[in-house]
């Protein structure tokens, strides 16, 4: 009867392990941030984020679904467990640390700006943008960067980085802070951001606002994944699989912006 009972613990935990081995994860990611996500015209969503994260999927041997979520909501939705991971250009912040845990950075970070051609924008204190209209994403540490160095300038926050574009190209913005890698792939490859925009200044590095580089967030809770998603991260950078879906995206390798 011992031995019985043993064995029929021991299948229990089998089929239990098995379950969670089939178990299909959820990717959080916002799909309206092109190059890194969005929703394309079949109305799929794909991006350098999405390959990555499908990419690590395999690795680990995981069936895993892509669902969108508008940013000022991807962290709630993670914790409130509609989907198991954030893969969304989501910068490694302390203040992101107090609610999520975070991979290795997949990619470096950095911020730039975004100002109409012949503007004549070549100084970037508080004084020089007095008055001036600046933008960004809202929720987003590009956000944070101008209501902190910009104080008395105007400011105006967006759902999306595409509205901010879009309010640019319309001569509603002086100046916007973005993503570098973002922008600069709005003003060389998109007809609207051509016609209209380009990157001034210097790229914008401090760690107090691009953190650590960009990671993939899980809720703290759940270390076991974010080690499986660290190993299978090494192995694609190893594998040469991260190097082709770089290059499918980018000229330059974004692990390291060399």
């Amino acid at each position: 009867m011992r031995k019985l009972i043993l064995a029929l613990a021991l299948a229990g935990t089998a089929l239990s392990s098995s379950a969670v081995a089939a178990e299909k994860l959820k990717i959080g990611t916002e799909g309206a941030y092109p190059p890194f996500n969005f929703v394309d015209s079949s109305g799929k969503i794909g991006g350098f984020d999405v390959e990555i994260g499908l990419a690590l999927c395999e690795r680990m041997k995981v069936e895993c679904e892509v669902v969108a979520q508008d940013w000022d909501g991807i962290i709630p939705g993670l914790l409130a467990k509609k989907y198991d991971m954030i893969i969304a250009s989501m910068f490694i912040t302390e203040e992101r640390k107090k609610q999520v845990a975070f991979t290795n950075p997949y990619y470096l970070a950095a911020m730039t700006h975004a100002a109409p051609k012949g503007a004549g924008i070549s100084a970037f204190s508080n004084e020089a943008l007095q008055g001036k209209v600046i933008g960004a994403q809202s929720g987003t540490t590009q956000a944070d960067y101008i209501a902190a160095v910009y104080p008395d300038a105007e400011i105006k926050l967006y759902p999306t980085q595409d509205e901010a574009n879009l309010d640019m190209v319309n001569g509603r913005l002086d100046l916007q802070v973005g993503d570098m890698l973002p922008l600069l792939d709005w003003v060389t490859k998109y007809d609207d951001g051509k016609g209209c925009c380009e990157l001034v200044g210097e790229p914008i590095t401090d760690k107090k606002f691009v953190g650590d580089g960009v990671g993939i967030a899980v809720r703290q809770e759940d270390n076991e994944m974010r080690e499986k998603l660290n190993k299978a991260l090494d192995e694609i950078r190893a594998d040469g699989t991260y190097k082709k879906i770089n290059d499918k995206y980018f000229t330059i390798d974004v692990y390291t912006m060399k």
